[in-house]
């Protein structure tokens, strides 16, 4: 069987497409997998199992050569995740027998459904992200798969983290903060973050990293953040980079975070973590995991009921009080890794 997939979107959405890879590769052990990606999504890529080729479009002229390798891949299945332009023109391209796509109102009146010969019910405005890639999964007979986000960080990851520890002399105990993101709607203020950070040194004894990204409206958050922060944390943002990330993140005892990537990470290894929302509706893509706390502005402590309907709240609207008490929550509870 060969089997083509469509991912064009960001990474966060890449990670929770990997359920439905695994669940493809445990029903299929033998089959042929190809994977067509976005360039944004190649520093993930190499934790990605269960693919046998990959593929990216990058938007070039250089693109016609995967385009005809497409073309010519004698497909069984396209499953598109992405629903876009550009992906349903790859799925005609593809030439699959079955062109897989989730069912819309409007999409069957468009000129863009005549790509696809298969449409599933899987409505994305009513579905966690993960449900929503696996019910594309249906027309394969595969029903009620695991939930479960597949990574996988190669040895030379795991080992370049434990040289940035050793070197910033930071033993097994430690918690990452990771107030960036690539929206700064989603941004905290940085006395907030400085307040938590020196609430957890203080208390706990531990180690207080900062983690980030490189882009100049990052550090300058981070920057923020250290400048008001008493208890000295550690700065390791802009020297690592994402899957270098993801194992800190991995080892940690705790991940405080904004809906972004390391939020998904901490999914996939079961840290716990405290995760901040506001503009981003939990609902499509909160962690499942009881080592989880969710917190979104305009609710006093966490979030208990995920609501499709949820509107944006201004990150301001959730207290430090909120977030300390989350972290305490989970850092002394008896599930606690390394407790």
């Amino acid at each position: 069987m060969n089997i083509l997939l469509l991912q064009l979107k960001r990474i966060g959405d890449l990670i929770l497409t990997t359920p439905a890879i695994g669940a493809l590769r445990d029903k299929f052990p033998d089959a042929s997998i190809s994977l067509v990606v976005s360039p944004a999504v190649k520093e993930l890529l190499p934790a990605i199992t269960g693919i046998d080729k990959i593929l990216e479009v990058r938007g070039k002229t250089d693109d016609a050569f995967d385009w005809i390798a497409l073309s010519l891949g004698k497909f069984d299945y396209c499953l598109d995740f992405t629903r876009n332009d550009r992906s349903s023109f790859l799925t005609f391209l593809s030439g699959a027998r079955k062109r897989i796509t989730s069912d819309h109102p409007n999409l069957r009146t468009k000129l863009r459904a005549r790509s696809y010969n298969e449409f599933v019910e899987a409505p994305v405005g009513v579905l966690h992200t993960v449900d929503y890639h696996l019910g594309l999964l249906k027309p394969l007979g595969i029903e009620n798969p695991s939930r479960t986000i597949r990574l996988h960080l190669p040895e030379e990851t795991t080992a370049r983290a434990d040289g940035l520890l050793r070197a910033a002399n930071v033993g097994d105990d430690f918690v990452c903060f990771h107030p960036g993101s690539a929206r700064a709607e989603k941004f905290w203020e940085a006395s907030r973050w400085a307040e938590v950070i020196d609430h957890c040194a203080n208390e706990t004894g531990m180690k207080c990293i900062l983690t980030g990204g490189r882009s100049a409206i990052e550090q300058a958050q981070i920057t923020a953040i250290r400048d008001s922060a008493k208890s000295a944390p550690i700065d390791l943002s802009g020297r690592t980079n994402l899957l270098t990330l993801a194992a800190l993140v991995q080892k940690a005892r705790l991940l405080v975070t904004v809906d972004s990537a390391p939020m998904h990470f901490a999914a996939a290894w079961d840290t716990p973590q405290v995760v901040l929302f506001g503009p981003t509706n939990p609902f499509h893509w909160h962690p499942r995991s009881d080592s989880a706390i969710v917190l979104l502005g305009g609710i006093d402590g966490p979030v208990k009921e995920f609501n499709p309907k949820q509107r944006a709240a201004a990150m301001n609207q959730i207290s430090t009080k909120t977030v300390i008490d989350a972290m305490e929550a989970l850092l002394s509870a008896p599930a606690a890794r390394a407790l």
